[in-house]
């Protein structure tokens, strides 16, 4: 099996920083657009599709306003997936970087899901 490797996307949002984290950090906001339904306990959140039977996470790190980063409990820990705030200086725009791993030949189609996902996000902030 080969070893997965980080991959980073950046969206612009139309949004402040406080707005795009609550949809990032809380049950509530990652319900919104991430999974079908989420629960969380102890820093361990449990995200749900179609009904299906939960993935959990754990809330590995996070800074109010900047960035989280989860860790799947199935997968080695090393690998994560985060969000993360950033400001532009010259335009001061607020950037969504996600960062997560993939093989290398799924990394297109991990992207391609990551993009239908932030679609949902930016609907739902109005973007």
């Amino acid at each position: 099996m080969s070893k997965k490797q980080i991959y980073t996307l950046e969206y612009p949002v139309r949004c402040s920083p406080s707005i795009l984290y609550e949809f990032l950090s809380t049950p509530a906001g990652l319900q919104e657009w991430f999974a079908d339904k989420v629960d969380e306990r102890d820093n361990i959140f449990s995200f749900s599709w179609n009904g299906g039977t939960p993935d959990k996470a754990e809330l590995v790190e996070k800074e109010l306003d900047k960035f989280v980063r989860y860790r799947w409990l199935h997968l080695p820990k090393e690998e994560f997936f985060e969000f993360k705030i950033e400001k532009t200086e010259i335009t001061n725009q607020t950037i969504l970087v996600i960062k997560d791993f993939a093989e290398k030949n799924e990394i297109k189609d991990q992207s391609q899901l990551w993009e239908y996902q932030v679609k949902d996000l930016f609907h739902r902030l109005g973007n």
